[in-house]
């Protein structure tokens, strides 16, 4: 598509499409984001007036109808992913779609089937963005060999750091008719924790709904499905193993995030403390401590998702956060742990 100004739809536009993408599409040179299309007329509109976008659609398909549209924006919950991407690049739409890529690993892979019969469309999942900063030095120092060959991954995410409540209104993350086989924030730190150390071979899980039940919009008492505790091991591809713990549930967790990558000669570790930002160290054998590691600011990474789909459409680089190959891996992990927590298995991958 060269210079050629590339115009952009939105289909639910919430709170990170408000946010980041809105924000992040106006920056970039040629785009103009020209309609939108969220769950009611009066939610489009309140969104038009505050961005001053030009057109109001009453539904996705009369957007994705738009001759003028050359993208789209996707920023609904899971269970819209997958037709809304597959029906818009069927219509010759590029698309950037929200994570979580998809209600479950047949959908993810029917999204990357969509986009490989369009290859000249550009179709971006919107990537994990907590360690984007650290990326690129935790693989150097893996790739470099300061760890020697993978133990373990052992990682302890505490979601939400705060006692069971169950006085709260069922979230969308909460419910599988909209998330699906998506739990908490698992599999954006999977995704992430892939980025170093590659997918796993096999998984293992046990979980538990703390809070049994909640009331969901309609004030009606439901139970809950998708766990707000679990625990996932497993085998890895490269060798090693994984350990993860992910939880909404534990009062006083003692951090936000914890993640060691223990080697045969080093340990990486990056840390969230409770009101803090996350920290990388690291400590080779023979070193008694683990010390600050110091980010080269060549490597260090961030927010750049807008720019990549933009540029990616125009031929001037590939997606690499993230493509939908990553986003089936991902899903597929996903999947398997929902498999082995309703079975009570070990699951091996790929599925």
């Amino acid at each position: 598509m060269s210079e050629k100004r590339i115009r952009v739809g939105l289909i639910g536009a919430g709170g990170n499409t408000k946010a980041f993408h809105i924000p992040g599409l106006a920056k970039q040179d040629g785009v103009e984001i020209v309609a939108v299309a969220n769950r009611t007329r009066e939610s489009s509109q309140r969104v038009a007036d505050e961005f001053a976008i030009p057109k109001v659609h009453d539904h996705w398909q009369a957007l994705l109808e738009d001759m003028s549209i050359d993208a789209v924006c996707i920023g609904t919950w899971p269970y819209m992913h997958a037709p809304l991407t597959i029906a818009a690049l069927t219509a010759g739409k590029h698309v950037l779609c929200e994570a979580r890529m998809a209600m479950d690993h047949n959908e993810a892979r029917a999204m990357l089937e969509a986009s490989l019969r369009h290859p000249a469309l550009t179709a971006q999942i919107v990537p994990a963005p907590h360690t984007l900063a650290f990326d690129r030095t935790i693989i150097d120092m893996i790739a470099s060999g300061y760890m020697g060959e993978l133990i373990s991954i052992d990682a302890r995410i505490a979601a939400a750091r705060s006692y069971p409540d169950g006085s709260a209104q069922q979230h969308w993350r909460q419910n599988r008719v909209f998330s699906g086989d998506n739990i908490m924030s698992m599999g954006i730190w999977y995704e992430a924790m892939m980025r170093w150390v590659g997918p796993a071979r096999s998984v293992m899980a046990v979980g538990q709904c703390v809070v049994h039940y909640r009331r969901d919009a309609s004030g009606r008492r439901v139970a809950m499905e998708i766990p707000d505790h679990i625990d996932v091991i497993g085998a890895m591809a490269q060798g090693g193993q994984m350990r993860f713990n992910v939880s909404t549930v534990l009062g006083h967790a003692p951090d936000l995030a914890d993640v060691h990558i223990f080697g045969t000669d080093g340990t990486i570790r990056l840390r969230q403390p409770v009101d803090g930002a996350l920290q990388l160290f690291a400590g080779k054998r023979g070193k008694s401590t683990l010390e600050p590691v110091e980010i080269d600011p060549t490597k260090r990474g961030g927010w750049r998702v807008e720019e990549e789909f933009v540029n990616a459409i125009r031929g001037k680089e590939r997606i690499t956060h993230t493509d939908l190959f990553t986003g089936v891996k991902y899903m597929e992990w996903t999947t398997a742990v929902s498999r082995s927590l309703r079975d009570g298995r070990a699951v091996m991958l790929p599925l």
